[in-house]
């Protein structure tokens, strides 16, 4: 048994460790595998600070070699890294730079991948399997969560630095914040190495991004989030990933998956607000899977929306 499972497993272990299937591990946050748009999104990080690029990195390689090693097929194509990455940017967001971070986003990145394996024969059984659920950030936002409650003696609090402005510039800087909150960094300028790396992936990817990115800060608005906040992408991040999900990844795109796109988007902002309020913890992308989910299912009763 052994001769003839281990040539696999070094198989797998050599895919895990290439330099393509890890960029895909960052590009795929967005539901993309593209190296480019993996590379901006690494980029994006760097601009934020470069140990949190650091604990990225570490978690996509540990995610993506823990599930080569115990057999996801998926592994080229980026599927086993994205929670890994989004659980190294969240040890930053909680710990910093400290000592700890760094093997807790290794422990943590191995933890992804057992979470996906879990969600994925979750929604193959039979129950579930009808509709095709994906396991997209689940995952992530669970490990992530028991990481933030096992770690509060260790997380570091930073003063925050809010800019104040009118309206119309906090609006107009929360369309590329919103996409790079995404990834745990408030960022203009991360936010526009994101979004020209999804453009370069898919036209219609950048598009919805930028269309969820502007619907989730004017639900934000008329919901009443603080223009701090607004401005710095909390209100809005879900509302992007939710928007390039339903448009264009898990429903055929057409006018009618583009509309109901926008709908979930406006979903997924009131979502986030109930979240908030009822949580002092980070929700991460709890918003954008819980409403995508859901949004799934109905899908499978309308004709007009089609999986690809």
């Amino acid at each position: 048994m052994a001769a003839t499972t281990s040539p696999n497993m070094s198989a797998r272990a050599g895919a895990a460790l290439d330099p393509r299937a890890l960029a895909d591990g960052l590009s795929q946050i967005f539901f993309q595998r593209n190296v480019w748009t993996g590379l901006l999104i690494l980029a994006a990080f760097v601009v934020a600070d470069w140990r949190m690029a650091v604990l990225v990195v570490i978690g996509t390689i540990a995610g993506t070699l823990t599930g080569a090693l115990i057999g996801a097929d998926d592994v080229p194509l980026g599927m086993q890294g994205f929670c890994g990455a989004l659980l190294g940017a969240a040890v930053y967001t909680a710990l910093g730079g400290q000592g700890w971070a760094y093997p807790i986003a290794f422990v943590g990145g191995i933890a992804c991948a057992f979470g996906t394996w879990f969600f994925v024969h979750l929604f193959a059984s039979r129950p579930l399997q009808r509709f095709a659920l994906p396991a997209t950030t689940a995952p992530f936002c669970v490990v992530a969560g028991i990481m933030h409650a096992t770690t509060a003696s260790l997380q570091e609090r930073s003063p925050a630095i809010h800019v104040t402005d009118g309206a119309v510039a906090t609006y107009l800087r929360s369309l590329l914040t919103n996409v790079s909150e995404v990834v745990l960094v408030s960022s203009v300028w991360a936010g526009a190495l994101i979004l020209l790396g999804l453009f370069i992936a898919s036209w219609k990817v950048g598009l919805a991004a930028a269309m969820g990115s502007a619907v989730g800060s004017l639900c934000a608005f008329a919901l009443g989030w603080s223009g701090t906040d607004i401005g710095e992408g909390l209100a809005g991040y879900s509302g992007v990933l939710t928007a390039i999900a339903l448009s264009v990844v898990f429903l055929r795109s057409s006018v009618a998956s583009w509309i109901y796109a926008v709908v979930g988007t406006v979903v997924t902002a009131v979502v986030t607000l109930g979240l908030n309020d009822a949580f002092d913890a980070p929700h991460y992308t709890w918003p954008y899977i819980l409403t995508t989910w859901v949004f799934l299912i109905i899908a499978v009763a309308v004709p007009a929306l089609r999986r690809p």
